[in-house]
């Protein structure tokens, strides 16, 4: 038995075996201002610098306030907010209500062609708190390349796209369903997907 210990001390010292390291919590936790999503999901909120989706069935379901909290926390620590190519044109008194300081909010507007290079720079440059975007045509490598962008500026990613693409593969970290009476997790980065919806009255106003 002591042989075999000694020989697997050998193996790792020239690094002929890799030996994993324990992942703990993510330093940087970013809440969503929604106590039970925050409890369903496994980083206790947003994943951190990664990519999340909001798969909405319809426009103006509540879509928008699901992240309203959060940037209203991130402009008030003076983190800027980027919004590429919105379908709509952001309505202030909406924002300023949901404690969203509006100096901290940019708006950027792009064609369905350079919407997702513009939101990719965005995330890439690492001066944002969190960067919004509407891609209108968005497959695996492209989805891919804003995940790799928001990991290298360290950045909250959110892409809202129809609630079609749920069924398609995304290297996205967070996958939410936003439908008119609830909210479902579809895929999380560190645990299962929790099968428990979130009804719509926990995250938005009604």
């Amino acid at each position: 038995m002591s042989d075999a210990v000694l020989a697997l001390d050998k193996l790792l010292l020239e690094r002929w075996v890799w030996k994993g390291q324990p992942q703990g919590a993510p330093a940087d936790v970013q809440p969503t201002g929604h106590a039970l999503l925050d409890a369903l999901l496994p980083s206790g909120g947003w994943p951190a610098a990664a990519l999340s989706e909001i798969l909405h069935g319809a426009e103006g379901i509540g879509e928008l306030q699901l992240l309203w909290p959060t940037l209203a926390r991130l402009s008030q620590a003076a983190e800027r907010i980027l919004l590429v190519a919105p379908p709509h044109l952001p309505y202030p008194p909406a924002w300023l209500a949901a404690g969203v300081d509006l100096r901290w909010l940019s708006l950027v507007e792009a064609n369905s062609r350079d919407a997702l290079w513009a939101a990719e720079q965005c995330l890439r440059s690492g001066s944002c708190g969190a960067v919004l975007c509407w891609p209108k045509q968005a497959d695996d490598r492209a989805l891919r390349r804003l995940q790799i962008a928001a990991e290298t500026g360290q950045t909250l990613a959110f892409a809202y796209r129809p609630l079609a693409e749920a069924v398609n593969p995304s290297p996205a970290a967070l996958r939410i369903a936003v439908e008119a009476t609830q909210l479902r997790i579809l895929k999380c980065r560190g645990g299962l997907a929790p099968a428990t919806p979130i009804p719509h009255s926990h995250w938005a106003a009604t």
